[in-house]
C-alpha cells in the first residue's frame, strides 16, 4: 500500500512544512511513499532513499527546490520526480547512486555543475524533462530518455561514458559548448532527435564506442554533424544534416555504416574519411559542398556506394595516401573537378556517372597514385574528361566521355591504359599523350571529334590496337616532335582531315583508312654554336692585330672597327688594357714591324 504525505510551507491539516520532513517520516514507516508538495520554494538538498515519488502540486515552475549549496537531490532506491523545478550550483544536481529514477515532466538547472549523473548499475528515465546550462552524465549506467531538451550546456549536454547504455528518442540538444551527445566506451541510440548550434561536433562516439542513430536532423553546427573516431562504431539512417562544417567525418580506425543520408550545405566536406578511418555510405546525398563532398585523406578507406553529389566545388577527393572504392556514384552540376585522385592515393570507381563538371577525373602524383574506372560515364565537361599527369597510372574499361573539351589526356611520365572506351562530339580531340608519358588503348573509339582523334606529341609513346577514329575534322591520328609508337588494326574513316599525319616514329600495322596518310619529316635542328670563353685576366692575342677595341669586366660590350691610322706604329711597341675599364683602345700594331703584343 502507498502512504501519501503532503508538504505545504504555510502549513495545512496533517502537512509537513518541507519536503525533508515529509522524507524522514515515510523512510520511518518504510514501504512506497507518495509525497505531494504544494507550490513554493524550497531551499534544501534531499535525500531520498526506498520507493519513493515526489510530485509537485502546481503547474510548470511552481515547485522549485534549491540550497544554497551541494547536491539538490540524492536517489537511492526507485525513485519517482514529477513536476518539479531543481536548481543547484557548483555540484551534480540530480545524483541517482543507484536502483532507478525517472524524472517526468521535470526541469533541471546546474549553474557549474552536472544536472543529473546516473551512477554505475543505476537506471535513469527521462521524460518530457528539461535540463540546461550543465551536462547529464551516464557512466556504466542504463538509461532511457524521451521527449527531452537539453540547453546551453556548459560542455557536452548529454554523455555517454564507461560502458553505459542510453536511448534517446524524439529529443532536442541546443547550444552546448562542446558536443551535443558524447559517447564513448559505451553503447547509445538516439531516434528522432534533433541538435543545433552545438561548437564541436553534435554528437561524437569516440573509443570504441558503439552509436545508432535513426531519422535525426543536425543544423547550424560549428565542426561536424556526426564525429566517428578512436575506432568506434555504428549505423546512421536516414540523417538529415545542414549549415555544419563537415557533414559527416571519421577517423582513426573508426568504420560506422551510414545509409539513406543528406548532407545538405556543409561549409566544407560533406563526408570525410581521414586517418586510416573507414566506413560504409551506402545511397546518400551531398548537395551544394563548400571544399568536396566526398573526402578521403590521410589513410582514410571509405567505400561508397549508390551515393549522389550535386552542387558544390569539387565531388570526390582522394587525397595525401589515402584509398576509396566508389560503386553507382552520380556527380553532376559541379563548379571544380568531378572526381580526384593525388599523392600516392589509390581509388577505384564503378558503375558512375559524371555529368556537367568541368573537368571529369584528375589523377596527379608519384608512380604509387592509380585510379580505376570501370563502366564509368562521363558528360558535359569543359576541360577534359580524364586528365593523368606526374608519375600516376590509371586504367579505363569501358569508360564514355561525350561532349566536352578533350577525352583523355595523360602527361609529364605518367601511364593510361584504354580497354573498350569511347569518346565522342568533343572540341579538342579523343585522346592525347604528351612528355614522356605513355598510352595504351585496346578497342578505343573516336567519334565526331572536332579536331583530332588521337595524337602523340613530344617523347610520348603510343600504343593503340583494335580502334576506330571516325569523322575527326582535323586528322584521325597525329604524331609530331619526337613522339612515336603503333598503331595496329586501326581503321580512320570520314570525308574530311587526314587520316594519319606522323613523323616516321610510328609503326603502322594493318591501318585501315580512305584519308591521306602523311609522314611529315621534321626539319632538322640548326648546327648548335659553342661559344668558349677563356679568361686569363687580360686579352691574349696570337697574331697582329688590327683596328680592335676590347672591354672586359663590365656588363656591357660595344664592339667597333676601327680604321687604320696612317702613322708607323714605333718598333716594340706592346699593346696596353686596363682591367676594369669600360672601353680600353689597344693601340694599333703594324705587322710590318713584327710587333708582338
Amino acid at each position: 500500500m502507498v502512504r501519501k504525505y503532503v508538504v505545504a510551507p504555510h502549513g495545512g491539516r496533517r502537512a509537513h512544512p518541507d519536503i525533508s520532513s515529509a522524507l524522514r517520516a515515510a523512510a520511518e514507516r518504510h514501504g512506497p511513499a507518495l509525497i505531494e508538495i504544494a507550490p513554493g520554494h524550497y531551499e534544501e538538498s534531499l535525500t531520498v532513499r526506498g520507493e519513493v515519488e515526489l510530485t509537485g502540486l502546481g503547474g510548470p515552475g511552481s515547485v522549485v527546490v534549491s540550497p544554497p549549496r551541494g547536491t539538490v537531490l540524492d536517489a537511492f532506491g526507485t525513485v519517482r520526480v514529477r513536476g518539479l523545478l531543481l536548481v543547484g550550483r557548483e555540484a551534480d544536481v540530480v545524483d541517482c547512486l543507484g536502483g532507478s529514477l525517472t524524472l517526468e515532466h521535470t526541469e533541471v538547472r546546474a549553474h557549474g555543475g552536472v544536472c543529473v549523473h546516473a551512477r554505475r548499475a543505476s537506471l535513469v528515465t527521462l521524460t518530457d524533462s528539461v535540463f540546461r546550462y550543465g551536462r547529464t552524465l551516464f557512466a556504466g549506467a542504463g538509461g532511457t530518455i524521451e521527449r527531452c531538451g537539453f540547453h546551453d550546456a556548459a560542455d557536452n549536454a548529454l554523455a555517454v561514458i564507461e560502458g553505459a547504455r542510453v536511448s534517446v528518442r524524439d529529443s532536442r540538444f541546443e547550444g552546448s559548448r562542446i558536443h551535443g551527445v558524447r559517447v564513448s566506451d559505451a553503447w547509445a541510440e538516439l531516434v528522432g532527435c534533433a541538435l543545433t548550434g552545438t561548437e564541436k561536433a553534435a554528437v561524437m562516439a569516440d573509443t570504441r564506442a558503439e552509436l545508432t542513430m535513426s531519422g535525426c536532423r543536425v543544423d547550424s553546427v560549428h565542426a561536424e554533424a556526426v564525429m566517428f573516431i578512436e575506432q568506434s562504431r555504428g549505423l546512421v539512417r536516414g540523417l538529415r544534416v545542414s549549415d555544419a562544417e563537415h557533414g559527416i567525418g571519421v577517423a582513426s580506425g573508426a568504420d560506422p555504416v551510414v545509409r539513406d543520408s543528406v548532407f545538405a550545405d556543409c561549409r566544407d566536406t560533406g563526408i570525410n574519411v581521414q586517418t586510416t578511418g573507414r566506413g560504409t555510405f551506402e545511397d546518400c546525398e551531398v548537395v551544394d559542398a563548400g571544399s568536396v563532398s566526398v573526402f578521403s585523406t590521410n589513410g582514410g578507406a571509405p567505400r561508397v556506394n549508390g551515393c549522389r553529389v550535386t552542387g558544390g566545388n569539387v565531388g570526390v577527393a582522394v587525397v595525401d595516401k589515402a584509398r576509396g572504392h566508389f560503386t553507382g556514384v552520380v556527380v553532376e552540376d559541379l563548379s571544380g573537378v568531378a572526381l580526384r585522385v593525388f599523392d600516392e592515393s589509390r581509388a577505384v570507381f564503378e558503375q558512375t556517372r559524371v555529368e556537367r563538371c568541368p573537368a571529369g577525373l584528375e589523377v596527379r602524383g608519384n608512380g604509387g597514385t592509380t585510379a580505376q574506372l570501370t563502366d564509368v560515364r562521363i558528360t558535359g565537361f569543359d576541360l577534359s574528361a580524364v586528365a593523368v599527369t606526374g608519375e600516376a597510372r590509371v586504367t579505363l574499361t569501358r569508360v564514355s566521355a561525350e561532349h566536352g573539351l578533350l577525352g583523355f589526356g595523360v602527361g609529364e611520365e605518367a601511364s593510361l591504359r584504354v580497354q573498350d572506351c569511347d569518346v565522342s562530339a568533343t572540341r579538342a580531340g579523343g585522346a592525347v599523350a604528351f612528355g614522356r608519358a605513355r598510352l595504351v588503348a585496346r578497342n578505343l573509339t573516336v567519334t565526331g571529334s572536332e579536331a583530332f582523334g588521337l595524337c602523340g606529341t613530344e617523347s610520348a609513346y603510343v600504343d593503340v590496337a583494335d580502334s576506330r577514329f571516325e569523322d575527326c575534322a582535323a586528322a584521325g591520328v597525329t604524331f609530331d616532335e619526337s613522339g612515336g609508337g603503333r598503331l595496329v588494326n586501326c581503321s580512320v574513316t570520314g570525308a574530311r582531315g587526314m587520316g594519319v599525319q606522323h613523323n616516321g616514329r610510328v609503326d603502322l600495322v594493318s591501318l585501315d583508312t580512305s584519308l591521306p596518310v602523311v609522314e611529315r619529316v621534321p626539319e632538322p635542328a640548326p648546327p648548335a654554336v659553342q661559344v668558349v670563353n677563356h679568361h686569363y685576366h687580360g686579352p691574349v692575342f696570337n697574331a697582329a692585330v688590327h683596328g680592335v677595341q676590347l672591354a672586359w669586366n663590365n656588363d656591357e660590350v660595344t664592339q667597333r672597327i676601327i680604321e687604320p691610322a696612317p702613322a708607323r706604329a714605333t718598333p716594340g711597341t706592346t699593346p696596353r688594357a686596363t682591367p676594369g675599364a669600360d672601353r680600353q683602345t689597344i693601340q694599333e700594331l703594324d705587322d710590318q714591324n713584327g710587333a708582338t703584343p
